[in-house]
Formats: structure tokens, sequence, C-alpha cells
């Protein structure tokens, strides 16, 4: 697939999953909502002129930046799958979706 629609595929999951999880939970977690369409945002936007000319140093920069992101979402991850099992369950047998993109370095980040 192409870097767009894997990125399309992967947000579209994190939504899914987060609907069914506040489902399940009768909770709405309005902040981890916030921080995958933050996210999201991030990584379909198109850079600007000025980006184009980023040397390999910003760029690398801006991939960690990325990372660290992908790492918050991770731990939230991890802590809602220890609270509630059936969580656990769903986030499991969909892991071969999202877990290649939150475990991956910089360098992983940038073949996808």
């Amino acid at each position: 697939p192409s870097p767009a629609s894997a990125d399309t595929q992967l947000f579209g999951l994190l939504s899914t999953l987060l609907q069914q999880v506040e489902s399940l939970t009768n909770q709405e977690e309005v902040e981890l909502r916030c921080k995958i369409k933050t996210l999201g945002l991030e990584v379909r936007k198109l850079p600007s002129e000025s980006a184009q000319n980023l040397n390999q140093i910003e760029i690398a920069e801006k991939l960690d930046k990325l990372s660290e992101q992908l790492d918050n979402v991770g731990e939230l991850i991890s802590s809602t799958m220890a609270a509630d099992p059936q969580v656990r369950t769903l986030l499991s047998s969909t892991a071969d979706i999202w877990m290649p993109v939150i475990t991956a370095t910089s360098d992983e980040r940038r073949s996808f």
C-alpha cells in the first residue's frame, strides 16, 4: 500500500479501536481521541515549500518528534490494555496493523 493509504488505514483503525474501547468502558476518551486526531493530521500534512529544503538532520529531528508522539500513543494503549481484558483482546487481535508503527524506530518509519 502507498504511505498515504497506510496512514489512512492506521488512523482509521485507531479511531475504530478507540470507539470500541469507549463503548466497552462507557467512558469517553477525549484526550486520547484528540491526540490520535492531531497525530493523524500531522502525519498526513504536506510539507510546505520551506520544509522541502530541510537538511537530513532537521528531517531526523522531526521524525524523532513524531516517534515520541507515537510512543505516547503506545503508552496509552498499553495502560488501557492493562486495565481492561476486553480492550486487551480487541487490541491484540489488531496488533499486526498498529504495533509495527508504534514500535518502529525513526529509520524504520521513514520506509513506511
